[in-house]
């Protein structure tokens, strides 16, 4: 019998990449509520609690009434993309490339936390590089990041698109999290082993998907751009999904587009260095709905039903 796969909130945008990513696939039984019953809890209860594995695809209050709604459910998985479960106890944390256990972690999961966008680019950039000793303890991470505005949700799409609205936005980017306080904070410090929360700069640019983020290093003579460089490589040895460019190809690079990956699950990570030697740019380009949301969770997915 296939596995039966009910994504709860599949009309919203992280919801229709993933079901877009699983419709023709043979493997699954994707489950669904149509959109006239939306709002019928029993039908939605029924739907949970009968999947192998039900991707949320809620705002946090959402999510967490979802699992209420499984509760004494011991059977059915649950994949997570709100922000509600990340750095809960007994929830596994659904960025596989994290550590070499992190697959197998996810594997054997029944309640699995799907990544953020911005904090999938920085803690791919940060933990590999604290768990090699290469950035101090008393340093102060800077993570600054763009992100394509599918990221706001149905709100925000609607803002950029739709020239009738009142509320609509014009700016070709915008920084927002003016107040350095972001829901994403916790997460980047737990999983990124930070000892404290980073400065995190978020903003927003008028393209639809893709994704820019940003760490910059100040180097000594111990950690240089190549000892980074290294680091980043030797964690991503074998990877399908995260690649580390060469040093001399990221050199010869004049600018990076923040669409380039748009469209895909992957997820590139560069390591720029100024002429003098002292400062680095770490950098990850992804697409926010891909490896940033949608295609991490079916990524997910993937794994804990290979168990």
């Amino acid at each position: 019998m296939k596995p039966r796969i009910f994504i709860d909130g599949e009309h919203g945008t992280t919801g229709l990449q993933i079901r877009s990513r699983m419709e023709g696939r043979a493997d699954v039984e994707l489950v669904s509520i149509p959109e006239a019953e939306r709002r019928n809890e029993a039908m939605r209860e029924d739907l949970l609690n009968s999947a192998d594995v039900a991707i949320l695809c809620l705002p946090d209050d959402a999510a967490r009434n979802a699992v209420a709604l499984l509760s004494g459910n011991n059977r059915t998985r649950i994949i997570d993309t709100s922000t509600a479960h990340r750095t809960a106890d007994g929830w596994a944390y659904g960025f596989a490339e994290l550590t070499r256990e992190q697959p197998e972690a996810i594997r054997a999961a029944r309640l699995v936390a799907n990544p953020g966008c911005y904090p999938t680019g920085a803690i791919a950039l940060v933990r590999p590089l604290r768990d090699a000793g290469l950035l101090s303890a008393d340093e102060t991470v800077t993570v600054n990041a763009v992100s394509g505005y599918t990221g706001g949700g149905k709100q925000m799409i609607a803002q950029m698109e739709d020239e009738t609205r009142e509320d609509r936005i014009t700016a070709p980017h915008f920084l927002y999290g003016l107040d350095l306080d972001h829901k994403h904070l916790p997460e980047m410090r737990v999983y990124g082993r930070l000892p404290r929360d980073p400065l995190f700069a978020p903003s927003v640019g008028r393209f639809p998907q893709g994704m820019i983020v940003q760490v910059p290093v100040l180097l000594d003579g111990a950690t240089t751009a190549e000892t980074l460089h290294a680091a980043l490589a030797d964690h991503y040895a074998g990877c399908a999904v995260v690649t580390v460019t060469p040093l001399a190809e990221s050199a010869a690079l004049k600018r990076i587009d923040a669409t380039e990956l748009a469209g895909t699950d992957r997820m590139t990570l560069h390591v720029f260095r100024s002429p003098d030697g002292e400062r680095a740019n770490l950098v990850a380009v992804l697409d926010n709905l891909g490896k940033g949301a949608s295609g991490a969770a079916v990524q997910n997915m993937d794994l804990m039903l290979s168990a």
